[in-house]
């Protein structure tokens, strides 16, 4: 196995949520890259555990937390992966640019990140073409449905992002956008810088103006040069700190691989089931909206969750009720022992009733959205503990980015190693668990965007080869 410089990590990311974590744990195992994602950063003892690792993940929840709570969470963190002395931390955001000044704030990632790093700039990537995202003279563009058929939208006018149910999208240019979260000096290298470097009609650009600079990107062949830009700031002593979207796996992936840095190829085995499958589904999104509808058309089972009732009683100090989770989860078990395909769900879409009624019932009690996050997140995934215990599934998925981490938590998942690709950034895993009923389980996470309209009807089937 082939080991990294020096004994360094090649990259460390840190994600906001759990289903981006995969995203990027995807592109860096397909890059050859043996990778582990991890809930927090991991002990000396936990990476000698992984013989050969080359780099780490760690599967976040900052894009849901107030700024308070972020820096609470990301000082810690960010000082602990500076002990491990990777080569690179990023912190790995969604391709959508998910954020806003009060809730998920890159900005307020960006403003921790360089006092604990003392990075000179930060370089941003959040192209990632691969998905169906570009970025061009700083706005950013983005497909319909991450591996689909859809259209592509400006980020301002995406049918879903603008809707988004915490983090609106109303602005496409990403300087801006970004501008609202930090007082950061951001400057944009553009499409036409890029490709005179790559071109080699424009030297090794200098920063020193800027401490933020964005990066476009509209191919995959623009990301080995901006692969070349970031791994150009790396010393044998410093940490480069960079933000973005998996598009930074992808530009450090294809240029390592171009300078045999790293010579491994990724391989993959045929993954069989013969029991039914568990779909969660927090996601608001009218992508996974779609995927709900066509896979109940085709037979699964739907359980679906009363939010309207969680909201009501919810407060500052609310658990959700023991009996409750079991109730759900009994039903589910009762369904799969029966043969079925199950999805549990807290929404068809924006429009949805609940969804409606929801937010107006927080709203009355002064609450952010994202409380709704957190409260789904936790009733699903413990609803999936209970249902893995009751039950043989050997695959689930997990559909929502706000949610996911909430529920990763509450399943006690520790890690995750890639084991087949399935969509683009929604890798299938392996789950590591002290929970002998979930340690094993073959789990996918999936963003509210990823996905064609029968990603779950597929989810179901024998072979993703």
């Amino acid at each position: 196995m082939e080991h990294t410089e020096n004994n360094r990590l090649l990259i460390a990311f840190y994600g906001d949520d759990f289903t981006g974590s995969t995203d990027a744990l995807e592109f860096l195992c397909r890059a050859g890259i043996k990778t582990v994602l991890f809930i927090d950063v991991p002990s000396a003892e936990q990476l000698a555990q992984y013989p050969g690792i080359q780099a780490i993940g760690i599967a976040g929840m900052t894009r849901s937390l107030s700024l308070k709570n972020m820096e609470a969470v990301l000082k810690p963190t960010f000082e602990a992966l500076k002990q491990l002395n990777p080569k690179h931390v990023h912190y790995k955001v969604c391709s959508t640019f998910d954020s806003s000044p009060t809730i998920g704030s890159i900005g307020k990632a960006i403003d921790v990140a360089q006092i604990v790093f003392e990075t000179p700039f930060v370089p941003l990537v959040v192209a990632a073409p691969a998905l169906g995202r570009y970025c061009l003279f700083g706005n950013l563009f983005a497909k319909m449905g991450i591996g689909s058929d859809g259209d592509i939208y400006r980020l301002d006018r995406h049918p879903s992002m603008r809707k988004h149910p915490v983090t609106p999208a109303d602005e496409s240019d990403l300087r801006l956008h970004l501008a609202k979260q930090t007082t950061k000096n951001i400057g944009l290298f553009n499409i036409i810088n890029l490709h005179q470097f790559a071109g080699k009609t424009l030297f090794m650009p200098d920063f020193a103006d800027n401490e933020v600079v964005l990066f476009d990107a509209l191919t995959n062949d623009d990301l080995k040069p901006i692969g070349e830009i970031i791994e150009s700031q790396s010393t044998s002593v410093n940490v480069v700190f960079s933000v973005g979207s998996s598009g930074v796996e992808m530009a450090l992936g294809s240029y390592w691989r171009e300078k045999g840095i790293v010579n491994n190829e990724a391989s993959w085995q045929e993954i069989n089931i013969s029991k039914p499958i568990l779909v969660i589904s927090g996601s608001c999104s009218p992508v996974t909206s779609l995927q709900i509808e066509n896979a109940i058309n085709s037979g699964f089972a739907e359980v679906g969750i009363d939010t309207v009732s969680l909201a009501e009683q919810y407060h500052v100090d609310f658990e959700i009720d023991e009996n409750i989770e079991i109730a759900y989860a009994e039903k589910v078990s009762k369904l799969i022992k029966s043969g079925k395909n199950v999805i549990v769900h807290t929404s068809f879409g924006h429009n949805d009733v609940r969804v409606i009624e929801t937010d107006k019932i927080l709203k009355g009690k002064l609450l952010y959205k994202s409380i709704a996050s957190k409260l789904y997140g936790k009733l699903l995934g413990s609803i999936a503990k209970i249902v893995a215990k009751q039950t043989d599934i050997e695959r689930l998925i997990i559909a929502g980015g706000d949610t996911s981490s909430y529920a990763a938590r509450a399943m006690e998942i520790e890690a995750a190693e890639m084991i087949l690709p399935l969509a683009p950034g929604a890798p299938l895993c392996r789950a590591s668990s002290k929970n002998n009923a979930v340690n094993n389980l073959q789990i996918v996470f999936k963003g509210g965007q990823v996905g064609k309209p029968d990603f779950f009807i597929q989810a179901a089937t024998n072979n993703f080869n």
